[in-house]
């Protein structure tokens, strides 16, 4: 017979459950297992692939697991000096940029939180309407032509500097999670509002900063399309603008083999070899992009577990 009150906790959970809750049980861990395939199935995938014969993969003979295991991919890219660049612009882009985001979405979503700040409601207004309403992709094209950004890297970085959806989520922290009577106290110390957001609301504040640093940091990591835009140097490109640069031969190559015309010989053995070529390291590429945040996101997933609780009416 044991003492442990967790063990007659748990017999007294088990003894209390009714076919009903076993049956419910059994589906949440079914469905649950079936999205966790879904899930896993392409990360798995992508990975097989990167390390199959390009041709096996395209006439679709692998379906999960490596076949005619090659590495000439890896061997590949390891050569092409682009993707290194790319991905060396990408780590920076990153970094700065997410820096810019924190320094500038925290303070500004502090300051929303405020009770005593007057006109806030208004600001709120302002930012929402950001949400909905732009000036259009030629405006802003002519707009940073304007100011002298156009092609530099500063520009990618400022670029996005606030996400109107990550400073709601910000404010809605302070303003629930952080005690106003902590702030007053503060105030009366004699600190300034400097003070009260640098040592006590920013240290209180460790959740929200690391989900926003991920929500900000994994857009900038994923983004191509502004770059696309606004850069023509190749050797300010991202890594994400060469995967669509491969990912774009691939498709042309195979486009043009399927379309019924006629080529010579030269070219048809020119578009197989491009599409050969972006086949086999498409998947490679892929899976040295996404592999830092797929390191990084485990030892930051418990703050999430925080961070989703933002908002929410606790009992």
């Amino acid at each position: 017979m044991t003492n442990n009150p967790a063990v007659h906790k748990k017999e007294k959970l088990g003894a209390r459950m009714t076919t009903g809750d076993k049956v419910f049980m059994v589906v949440v861990y079914a469905l649950l297992s079936i999205l966790m395939i879904v899930m896993l199935y392409p990360m798995v995938f992508v990975i097989s692939a990167s390390f199959s014969d390009p041709n096996l993969v395209a006439t679709g003979q692998m379906l999960l697991w490596p076949v005619g295991v090659r590495t000439d991919g890896y061997e590949y890219i390891l050569q092409y000096s682009e993707i290194w660049s790319g991905y060396l612009n990408t780590i920076v882009y990153t970094l700065l940029g997410t820096i810019l985001n924190l320094a500038v979405t925290l303070p500004c979503a502090f300051a929303l939180s405020r009770k005593d700040m007057k006109g806030r409601g208004f600001l709120m207004g302002i930012f929402m309407v950001t949400m909905y309403v732009n000036g259009g992709m030629i405006a802003g094209y002519l707009n940073v032509r304007s100011l002298g950004l156009l092609d530099t890297r500063g520009f990618i970085i400022i670029n996005g500097a606030i996400s109107v959806y990550n400073l709601i989520v910000a404010r809605t922290f302070f303003s629930t999670t952080i005690p106003w009577e902590l702030q007053e106290a503060a105030r009366i110390d004699g600190c300034n509002d400097f003070q009260i957001f640098l040592k006590i609301v920013l240290p209180l504040s460790s959740a929200i900063t690391v989900v926003l640093a991920l929500y900000y940091g994994v857009g900038r990591w994923n983004s191509y399309f502004t770059e696309m835009i606004y850069l023509k140097d190749r050797t300010k490109f991202p890594l994400q603008l060469f995967l669509r640069e491969i990912l774009v031969q691939s498709s042309f190559a195979q486009q043009a083999m399927n379309s019924g015309q006629s080529f010579s010989a030269e070219q048809m053995m020119a578009f197989i070899k491009q599409a050969e070529t972006a086949n086999m390291i498409k998947y490679c590429v892929i899976v040295v992009s996404t592999a830092p945040m797929l390191i990084i996101y485990p030892f930051l997933q418990k703050y999430f577990e925080k961070g989703v609780m933002i908002g929410a009416v606790k009992g």
